[in-house]
């Protein structure tokens, strides 16, 4: 089955969704609505057990693509991330090249992360000149703790698949080459379960984390909508087009 930017292959009882918008996978409104719709049609699924989370392309999402941007494209935006959260079948990421700002935020949407020492991580948002968003400011710190959460947040340093590894921002480190056949192998071992089971179980360990997620994402929109219009956030764009280090003013 295909839409527009993602498509959706079945394999016995798991559905690989793959994100079409190579090279990079930037996510945009249209992205997250498609990925999310697909999602929630492959809950009501019983042949579906477990779900693959990829990427054709460089890269499985070099953040997000405001390039018609403003408070309905950013609202509209995080609408949609945020019903990522709220689906139901165990996901698995099967991360390569980039996973930066929003591409983190998507890779967290997932239960597990199957990654490659090629792949980058970063929330590089502060380096940009503006607040976190997609909810990282509750799911990074309960992945890997507060305090390299804090880390990654306040430097926006860009770390390797290894380093994601071992601070356990991933699950399972493998050769770039088997990073899609191996997320695929974990999600027929999980497929393997009872199936009222696995959702029972996923929703009690995830208990409460939806919420908390679209409630930390609100505040986090509110500080982005003021942030894009300082000079910070024009300079930390201006920065990276032109590939150098951004000088911020505070204003």
């Amino acid at each position: 089955m295909s839409v527009e930017t993602v498509t959706v292959i079945h394999t016995g009882h798991v559905a690989t969704i793959v994100l079409n918008r190579p090279p990079h996978n930037f996510a945009d409104a249209d992205l997250l609505r498609e990925l999310a719709e697909q999602l929630e049609v492959l809950d009501a699924d019983a042949n579906c057990r477990a779900v693959v989370l990829a990427s054709d392309g460089k890269t499985f999402c070099a953040g997000a693509d405001f390039s018609s941007s403003g408070a309905t494209e950013l609202a509209s935006f995080y609408t949609h991330a945020m019903r990522l959260f709220r689906t139901k079948k165990p996901i698995v990421a099967a991360v390569h090249g980039a996973a930066i700002g929003a591409g983190l935020g998507l890779a967290l949407v997932a239960d597990f992360r199957v990654t490659c020492e090629s792949a980058r991580y970063s929330a590089s948002f502060t380096r940009l000149g503006f607040h976190p968003g997609f909810g990282l400011t509750v799911t990074l710190p309960h992945l890997i703790g507060e305090q390299k959460a804090a880390l990654l947040f306040y430097t926006g340093r860009r770390i390797d698949g290894a380093q994601a590894f071992a601070m356990g921002l991933a699950d399972e480190l493998v050769p770039e080459a088997d990073v899609r056949a191996r997320a695929m192998a974990l999600a027929q071992e999980i497929a393997i379960g009872a199936p009222l089971a696995i959702i029972s179980t996923r929703s009690e360990i995830r208990r409460g984390l939806a919420d908390r997620v679209t409630e930390a994402n609100l505040r986090e929109r509110g500080h982005q909508e003021l942030q894009f219009a300082t000079a910070d956030f024009k300079e930390g764009v201006t920065a990276m087009a032109e590939r150098r280090a951004p000088v911020f003013s505070g204003k």
